[in-house]
């Protein structure tokens, strides 16, 4: 294989010639790579995209701090966009969810879910929602440190906090969707939880082990600092289901242990939760986005599709009992079992072989599974080999994400992020053409940082370096995915070699 190529005329016939070969005999290429894009971080937990960013990766770590990742350099600003200093990590704690705000690009505003210290006596942490603003939107490195405080809710243990926080992107108004553990310990019981039901089970004046649903937009609590929101009031789906009845006006559904992990399908604002078990049964739950609430999943007398076999507080099934769309057992041996889910996402990204399925994980025994969500039982199947990453390994998955185009991400624990996205689309934005060609341009006959996908070193081998095998990728997967709605006129594959060919030329003899 060649590597470096000195002379430009060379270049433009290699082009020539490669480009007829591949006009016949285009090459094989995978379906999808994926591709280690940061790594050295401090437990990343999480990680989204923010509207009017789309060259941005926000990754949340778990110590308080939010990375940004530039896609098209591939470089993670050591500067952190926000450092949330007062953040406990105690047990399972720390900063655990973040959600731009569908307006983001002109109001600057995002939200996390963060555990503090303990502000009530006999409890171990403080679940804080809060919002945080920044000036310029779309320019600006950092928040604005000072944050509004939306929402606290005392925790009686130090697990199961729940943590994802999202809007839907279905919604009428700007609703902000909350998920809370059940306040931890084992059987929803002991000092803190509701005695006879559980806290998942108690809709009144408990929040805990909850889908909660607030419109972040209004302030019902005028006076009151702790408490910055409005109850979504309305008919049907616009207002939640216990507003004028028994019931916390907050609560949108419940029954939940520990959702640690939840998604909105993007496409049609279907919610997925995972919501981590006991000791027998993991669980991924399913709201359409037709719901009107006040779905109950059954936890503490219901552990997945079973009476929970422990504890002596399993039951038959609740008034308003929602059972799991797919569940799989705890504490096995095998590839569909595990012991603490990762709820994922549905894919409605550019890769045609992963659209439409349900890909999710589990934390603890590495499994990486999709399923049809018509079919889960009969399709799923178990697919950690597909996104094999040339570099790094996949182990501690703590969230599967994405980004602006709809590229998945799997963010590990112990450091690293993965992204899985068209082969040769090496700025990410969905689609293989002239953006990607410019970046092969621009770094031809180049050492480049090590594996750095961001400037062309795309082939998978790790030699950090751009040149023939890198292009042919971009070559072999030309015009594949969406156009970007600013992309320019496309030419064709051969058309790109000569292109590359004659522009090498003349910045040769331009020298």
């Amino acid at each position: 294989m060649l590597t470096k190529i000195p002379h430009a005329p060379r270049v433009l016939a290699i082009g020539l010639a490669v480009a007829a070969t591949c006009l016949m005999t285009p090459q094989a290429q995978a379906a999808f790579v994926t591709t280690r894009v940061a790594s050295g971080l401090s437990s990343p937990i999480y990680a989204t995209h923010a509207p009017g960013r789309s060259d941005e990766l926000f990754i949340v770590e778990r110590g308080g701090a939010i990375k940004v990742l530039d896609k098209t350099t591939g470089i993670v600003n050591p500067t952190s966009f926000l450092n949330i200093t007062d953040t406990d990590t105690f047990f399972e704690g720390g900063l655990l969810g973040l959600a731009f705000h569908p307006d983001y690009a002109n109001n600057g505003k995002l939200y996390v879910n963060v555990t503090t210290a303990p502000v009530v006596g006999g409890t171990a942490l403080t679940t804080r929602i809060r919002e945080y603003t920044v000036t310029n939107p779309l320019t600006d490195n950092t928040a604005n440190a000072t944050p509004n405080e939306v929402l606290s809710i005392g925790q009686p243990g130090g697990n199961h906090n729940g943590g994802w926080i999202g809007f839907s992107p279905t919604d009428a108004g700007n609703y902000l969707y909350i998920m809370t553990g059940d306040g931890g310990g084992s059987n929803d019981s002991g000092t803190g939880h509701t005695a006879g039901i559980g806290n998942a089970q108690d809709i009144t004046d408990n929040l805990l082990g909850k889908v909660l649903r607030i419109n972040v937009d209004g302030d019902d609590f005028l006076g009151d600092d702790t408490r910055d929101y409005a109850i979504p009031n309305g008919i049907g789906a616009e207002g939640n289901p216990f507003v004028g009845v028994a019931g916390d006006d907050e609560i949108w559904a419940y029954g939940l242990r520990n959702p640690f992990r939840a998604s909105f399908d993007r496409l049609t604002g279907d919610l997925y939760i995972g919501d981590v078990g006991q000791g027998a049964r993991e669980e991924i739950d399913m709201q359409p986005a037709s719901s009107e609430g006040g779905e109950n999943y059954g936890w503490r007398l219901r552990e997945g599709d079973i009476a929970t076999p422990s504890g002596g507080v399993g039951g038959p099934e609740p008034a308003d009992h929602v059972g799991p769309i797919y569940d799989y057992p705890s504490l096995g041996t095998g590839n569909f079992t595990g012991d603490s889910v990762t709820g994922g996402l549905l894919y409605r990204g550019p890769v045609t072989e992963l659209q439409g399925k349900y890909i999710f994980a589990d934390f603890v025994d590495q499994h990486i599974w999709s399923f049809d969500p018509a079919d889960p039982d009969n399709t799923v199947a178990r697919i950690n080999d597909d996104f094999d990453p040339a570099i790094g390994n996949i182990n501690s998955i703590a969230a599967i994400t994405e980004d602006t185009a709809g590229n998945l991400y799997f963010v590990d624990l112990n450091g690293e992020v993965f992204r899985v996205n068209l082969p040769g689309d090496i700025n990410a934005d969905g689609f293989v053409g002239i953006d990607d060609l410019s970046v092969i341009l621009t770094n031809w006959n180049q050492n480049v940082g090590l594996a750095n996908h961001a400037q062309g070193d795309i082939a998978g081998n790790g030699d950090a370096f751009v040149g023939i095998d890198d292009l042919n990728i971009v070559l072999a997967n030309w015009n594949t995915g969406v156009p970007p709605t600013n992309s320019a006129s496309i030419p064709e594959p051969a058309t790109a070699w000569v292109l590359l060919g004659a522009t090498l030329m003349l910045t040769r003899r331009g020298a």
